[in-house]
């Protein structure tokens, strides 16, 4: 007890005392210290303490500020005993929650090997962690139906109902350049794969045959397409628009410049003659690209759903835009996908905030019958 004492005494301490607090970094410096000495639990105890205290209801900066410093210390150390000290905070009952889960997951999976990162599979951790963690690990590129201790939860039955359960335990062709976000104790970097381009120039051809088009769009296509765009409207100052037409004849793929601009597509209005219009095929990969960094780390004023709910937005998102229909197998999708002809696109019109986060993507069908379109916009 006289070892004890003393730490019991400091927390408690911090914890008085935080309200009154002009500055934080005193209580970063003081839990830096004791990980680096190997003292691990010091930090999750704070944390725990913290969150009991403060956690509920309108919560101080102080507490946000020192509590997410103690997530990122333990989660980005190295070292599995700050593995399982992370994983006792954030499962505490004080602070247990999906939305932590998914970031935690991200954070682990970003700073620790596989190896140490089994513990969440047989110590403190919920299912939604597990479930996230075997995704944020899939994007990394581990072989988690091969990784002792991960592989026994990865591959059983009993999660697939979840909704990461029917997305693959490994990666597709087209997710190979999923760009993943860097974490460190003060902060964390992701690129962005969007956004307004430098340069554009009008892309309509003047001879170009474009047949007559009929919306089809429904409330429920709308909302599969913009899936993976959606956090940007719900949480942020973005807008979407997310559009489907039958073509009366067959669309050549490169006519779809020409289309864009008879379909009164709001993001484009006012784009033609003098208003610059850039349009471009691209693969998949980069469609999947973009669509994954969109739903992952989310637009101005927000941090997205992370890698393993971006990834299933991003295919949700994709599906939707090249029809595949519903309850179709991840490699059944796939082939929809592949078999479009996708283009990027963006305009110097009102629509578009023009400041970083600008997306357009159209679908063209296998048939050349059914034209996707799916924009998102966001300010700051």
């Amino acid at each position: 007890m006289r070892r004890l004492r003393p730490v019991a005494d400091q927390i408690q301490k911090i914890v008085t005392g935080l309200p009154d607090l002009t500055d934080v970094t005193g209580v970063w410096a003081v839990a830096d210290g004791r990980v680096e000495q190997g003292d691990a639990a010091f930090a999750a105890d704070l944390g725990i303490a913290l969150a009991r205290t403060y956690g509920t209801g309108g919560q101080i900066w102080q507490y946000r500020s020192v509590f997410d410093h103690l997530l990122r210390l333990l989660a980005t150390t190295a070292g599995p005993e700050n593995v399982t000290q992370a994983l006792r905070l954030v499962s505490s009952a004080e602070v247990a929650g999906r939305k932590l889960d998914r970031y935690t997951a991200s954070l682990l999976a970003s700073s620790h090997e596989a190896a140490d990162l089994a513990a969440a599979f047989t110590g403190h951790a919920s299912e939604e962690l597990r479930a996230c963690l075997v995704h944020e690990l899939v994007l990394r590129g581990v072989a988690v139906e091969e990784t002792p201790g991960i592989a026994g939860w990865a591959t059983s039955p009993h999660w697939r109902h979840h909704p990461l359960g029917r997305l693959p335990l490994a990666l597709s062709s087209m997710e190979e350049g999923a760009d993943l976000p860097s974490y460190s104790i003060r902060g964390s970097s992701h690129s962005m794969p969007y956004g307004p381009s430098e340069s554009r120039e009008l892309a309509m051809i003047s001879d170009a045959h474009v047949p007559s088009a009929k919306e089809t769009t429904t409330p429920a296509a709308a909302t599969a397409m913009g899936r993976a765009v959606a956090n940007w409207a719900e949480e942020s100052n973005g807008r979407i628009e997310a559009r489907v037409f039958d073509l009366a004849e067959p669309l050549d793929a490169e006519s779809v410049p020409a289309a864009l601009l008879t379909l009164g597509l709001e993001c484009l209005h006012g784009a033609g003659r003098k208003t610059a219009l850039s349009v471009a095929v691209r693969p998949p990969a980069q469609v999947w690209r973009v669509l994954f960094a969109a739903a992952s780390t989310g637009g101005a004023y927000n941090s997205g759903c992370y890698g393993a709910y971006g990834r299933l937005a991003a295919w949700r998102s994709l599906a939707a835009l090249a029809a595949s229909p519903e309850g179709a197998t991840a490699a059944e999708v796939e082939a929809h996908v592949l078999g479009c002809v996708w283009h990027g696109f963006g305009a110097g019109t009102k629509w578009f905030e023009q400041v970083a986060w600008d997306i357009g993507v159209a679908a063209l069908s296998p048939g050349r019958r059914r034209l996707a379109v799916l924009a998102a916009t966001d300010t700051d």
